[in-house]
């Protein structure tokens, strides 16, 4: 992917203030693990998300797996993309609202998309019909991979595992409650799989 800016003002885009920066996400990933949307003016598409994806972007990783070749292993006329088409690729039921909404990648096991309307990112978890609200947008996202990359690097030195849990609800709750407000999200089980030591 590369950042494209298709007839779009870019000093519009300047303007727009991140607290999540892309040197954040650089220092934490590394350059050639950051990935960048296009950015166009797709109707209906949050301005904010489609600024964030293609000025800060999404990083790459073995937790989050960003989209990357849409079009390998996918047919060239499939849309891989919007979840409806990706889904009815594999014969998966997409539910009806859900349709539109734009692939961002997967973290852990689960599908990770965005609404493009409202700008909120969406886990459907693996084996699961349904879908959990993540965060309440994608920058709320990449900072909660920001702050989970920290993790990784102190959990890798040692640090005590329920302080590592407790230190990311902590500061990934104060940017955004969204991630921890269901038992069941992705979140709040891979925490639960630190603190009983299964990593």
């Amino acid at each position: 992917m590369i950042n494209e800016l298709d007839g779009v003002d870019r000093e519009s885009m300047i303007r727009v203030n991140f607290s999540v920066t892309q040197n954040q996400l650089v220092q934490a990933y590394g350059l050639d693990n950051v990935k960048y949307f296009p950015q166009n003016a797709t109707a209906g598409f949050s301005s904010r998300s489609a600024t964030f994806l293609s000025l800060v972007g999404l990083p790459h990783s073995e937790v989050f797996t960003s989209r990357e070749d849409l079009e390998d292993p996918y047919p060239a006329a499939l849309d891989a993309i919007t979840l409806g088409s990706r889904f009815d690729h594999y014969g998966i039921p997409c539910p009806a609202e859900s349709q539109s909404w734009w692939t961002l990648g997967y973290l852990f096991t689960s599908l990770i998309a965005l609404d493009p309307a409202s700008g909120k990112v969406y886990a459907f978890p693996e084996g699961s019909s349904g879908y959990l609200p993540l965060h309440r947008d994608v920058e709320s996202l990449v900072y909660a991979l920001i702050e989970f990359r920290k993790l990784e690097v102190d959990h890798d030195s040692d640090v005590d595992p329920e302080e590592l849990s407790a230190r990311f609800r902590e500061t990934v709750g104060a940017f955004d409650p969204t991630p921890f407000a269901d038992d069941e999200s992705q979140w709040n089980r891979s925490l639960e799989e630190l603190e009983h030591g299964l990593w």
